[in-house]
């Protein structure tokens, strides 16, 4: 655990000396959820506000995940072609220490993130959830960003450059948006063989939730959804400690 520590510390340090990631980091959230906020508003029938509130926060979900995923996995791949990763191995570091340390020190920018990105979605979008509502989902869009993390280690043990993270990136994130359900509202009008692929996608899970969570629901209710995207980045994250090369 001391080592997982002292890997997570480093990786925190160095991301706030790297300025301009941390600016891109910090910003790209918020140009995004602006984005959003015009084209939803170009959509929406005149006079009839609101139709599309429910597909908000689903929305804000993915971005997070998409934000994650990217910049966690371009950061580790310059991480290995710096040679900081073989370093580690030879002073001794296992997998294990290495991948959790590198998740926990990215758990902080990808907090921010999800904090930012619903902060200004429930802004600008004038939402009206209770504070009660607004925590639970909250904390569906935090588990979401995490799990992004998992998934981005994962995908960077399979490249060796950052070029050859570019074509995992939409390969990973859109079928993910489309079998999540969340422009079908919902996975019952895709075809059968897609619904059972679909229990494989994060966002699939984090968008039931949230769906649930704005209908009334209670977190209670969306307790096993909640429970199956935390054993998928559990899993995302032990097979990534597990791919982790220790050769380049």
């Amino acid at each position: 655990m001391r080592r997982m520590l002292i890997v997570a510390g480093r990786v925190a340090r160095q991301i706030l000396k790297d300025h301009r990631f941390l600016a891109l980091s910090i910003v790209a959230p918020l140009l995004i959820i602006y984005f959003l906020k015009i084209t939803i508003d170009a959509l929406t029938p005149v006079g009839r506000g609101g139709v599309y509130d429910g597909l908000v926060m689903p929305m804000v979900s993915t971005i997070v995940f998409f934000l994650g995923y990217v910049l966690c996995s371009l950061a580790l791949v310059r991480e290995r072609t710096s040679m900081t990763l073989s370093r580690m191995f030879v002073a001794g570091y296992r997998r294990g220490e290495i991948v959790g340390g590198y998740f926990l020190g990215f758990a902080g920018l990808a907090s921010a993130q999800a904090a930012l990105a619903m902060g200004e979605a429930y802004k600008v979008f004038s939402l009206s959830y209770s504070r009660h509502t607004l925590a639970d989902i909250f904390l569906v869009i935090w588990l979401m960003a995490i799990v992004s993390l998992s998934l981005g280690i994962l995908v960077s043990n399979a490249a060796r450059t950052e070029g050859q993270v570019v074509p995992f990136i939409p390969l990973v994130l859109l079928p993910s948006i489309f079998l999540s359900g969340v422009l079908t509202n919902g996975v019952d009008r895709l075809p059968v063989w897609a619904q059972h692929l679909s229990r494989i996608v994060p966002l699939r899970y984090a968008g039931d939730a949230i769906t649930g969570l704005v209908r009334g629901n209670g977190l209670r209710a969306q307790a096993t959804t909640l429970w199956e995207l935390l054993a998928i980045g559990l899993a995302l994250l032990f097979i990534a400690a597990v791919t982790l090369r220790d050769q380049e």
